[in-house]
């Protein structure tokens, strides 16, 4: 039987935890994969660092297909929006602890890990893509 992909869940998990243990959740992304949308300013080495504090961050939307949030980079106002497959890891600030995901997937080719734009994921009226 084929499973879905377990980064999503895992990603949401790790947050979650992250969060609960009163650290704050660093998300590792790669930015060559197609639709990241973030700050090309704050890009090294084709990966981007983001704070997902909940005081740092609003509107966090956390789906199987893409992570999406709003946050302020030298005072200005940025929608972010992550393919989940462009998630490389996800770990605490504090102490390191967290999860890398390998960057080749059992899953690789799932539906659910192809990236698409943000205007396909995240309808006008806010409802995400129905995860």
């Amino acid at each position: 039987m084929t499973m879905v992909p377990n980064k999503p869940y895992l990603t949401r998990a790790f947050y979650d935890w992250i969060v609960a243990s009163e650290c704050t959740p660093y998300l590792v992304v790669d930015t060559t994969v197609d639709y990241v949308e973030v700050p090309e300013d704050y890009i090294d080495n084709n990966q981007i660092v983001l704070n997902l504090s909940p005081v740092a961050i609003k509107d966090l939307q956390m789906h199987n297909r893409y992570i999406s949030f709003s946050a302020q980079f030298a005072g200005k106002l940025e929608h972010i929006y992550v393919p989940i497959v462009a998630v490389s890891a996800i770990y605490a600030k504090e102490n390191g602890r967290g999860m890398m995901f390998d960057s080749i997937d059992e899953d690789e080719g799932h539906p659910m890990l192809e990236p698409v734009p943000r205007t396909a994921a995240i309808p006008h009226d806010g409802s995400g893509d129905g995860d």
